[in-house]
């Protein structure tokens, strides 16, 4: 069929201006036609963690909220969609403002990125530049619903399709990071989970919950009980950018040694926004906050290229995924061509839900 223009003559699927809750409650926001799709033939589908995928394109975290939003990504076309992270316990949402536009003047520079990013009136009019800011705090819903929901969830998808639930650790005074961690991580599996992703680099948390990536240590001693604690399932890690090549080899090594089966990243770029008088844009307790859409791609793509590299190099049983930027459907073969297994988008598919279908287009 041939696909309706969304961006920008229609709204995101998320509004930003409701509340995280309103928004799990009453969305996703999509008015359109479902677009009908020709598989390709199962001989060309791709393994994803041991399960047969029809595309390797799918969601990071984040926008698919419950069951419903990944039924609509399913639907659209995304083949590997990703339940919004989940906690061991229920857990409020950042007040709002949690997304709001940013002018970053085109590609953030990889080699001097500004610190700061300023707040835009408008979203740019090109949604290869689209940049927002991303400050939830990774809210959860209830256990009681998980267990309810993640099932649906799982039963939405069609055949050539598999989610990911991401899990993330709370610190708590009756029990260890590392334990809750866990636990959040056997909620998953309980609730019938087929992968888990382990989100050790979340920029809009505590700087120690939102930089766990960064140590090898850490990533293994967390990989190493998250991954026995959901045996037989396959773990992904998410992670953010590297000072160093040296740092993400050590870690990929570390990660591989304690059972991880795969690395997502990047979690956004993390600076500080601010509003035409320079003060916090999104209040005075979260002077940075996440950037992402189109203008992040740039980083997001030399990480893929160095992450392939060390991954070959070193003979790493780790599978790739790419993710930052993607708002266009060339954007995706970027990623491939870099060396990523699968690539995901966020931002674009928020702003255009077509995305995939105009990918899967593009194949035939």
């Amino acid at each position: 069929m041939n696909l309706p223009k969304w961006y920008p003559a229609h709204p995101p699927i998320y509004d930003i201006h409701k509340t995280y809750l309103e928004n799990a409650e009453f969305g996703p926001f999509f008015k359109g036609p479902i677009p009908k799709r020709t598989l390709p033939p199962k001989e060309k589908w791709t393994d994803f963690l041991g399960y047969s995928v029809a595309s390797p394109i799918g969601i990071p975290a984040g926008p698919l909220l419950t069951s419903r939003w990944i039924h609509l990504a399913g639907k659209l076309g995304f083949d590997i969609p990703t339940y919004k992270t989940i906690r061991s316990s229920e857990h409020p949402s950042h007040p709002l403002p949690n997304m709001v536009f940013i002018d970053t003047h085109g590609m953030i520079p990889k080699d001097r990125p500004p610190q700061v990013a300023h707040l835009a009136p408008t979203p740019s009019s090109l949604i290869e530049e689209l940049a927002v800011t991303n400050s939830f705090g990774m809210p959860s819903k209830s256990p009681l619903f998980l267990i309810e929901d993640i099932p649906k969830a799982n039963a939405s998808l069609q055949e050539g399709q598999v989610m990911v639930v991401s899990v993330v650790g709370t610190v708590r005074q009756d029990c260890t990071f590392l334990e809750d961690f866990a636990a959040a991580a056997k909620l998953a599996k309980n609730a019938g989970a087929k992968i888990i992703e382990a989100n050790f680099s979340c920029p809009n948390v505590d700087k120690t919950a939102g930089c766990l990536y960064m140590s090898p240590t850490t990533v293994y001693d967390l990989g190493h009980a998250i991954a026995a604690a959901i045996h037989p399932i396959p773990l992904i890690i998410k992670v953010g950018i590297f000072s160093s090549d040296e740092q993400m080899r050590d870690v990929f090594t570390a990660a591989a040694r304690a059972g991880i089966r795969a690395i997502s990243g990047i979690n956004t770029v993390s600076m500080a926004v601010v509003d035409e008088q320079g003060h916090p844009a999104l209040g005075p307790q979260r002077l940075t906050s996440g950037i992402c859409g189109g203008p992040i791609r740039e980083y997001a793509l030399d990480f893929v290229e160095r992450a392939a590299r060390i991954k070959h190099r070193e003979k790493l049983d780790l599978t790739l995924i790419g993710v930052g930027g993607i708002t266009l459907p060339e954007h995706f073969d970027l990623f491939f061509e870099k060396g990523a297994d699968i690539a995901m988008t966020a931002t674009g598919m928020m702003w255009d839900p077509y995305l995939a279908a105009r990918y899967h287009q593009g194949k035939l």
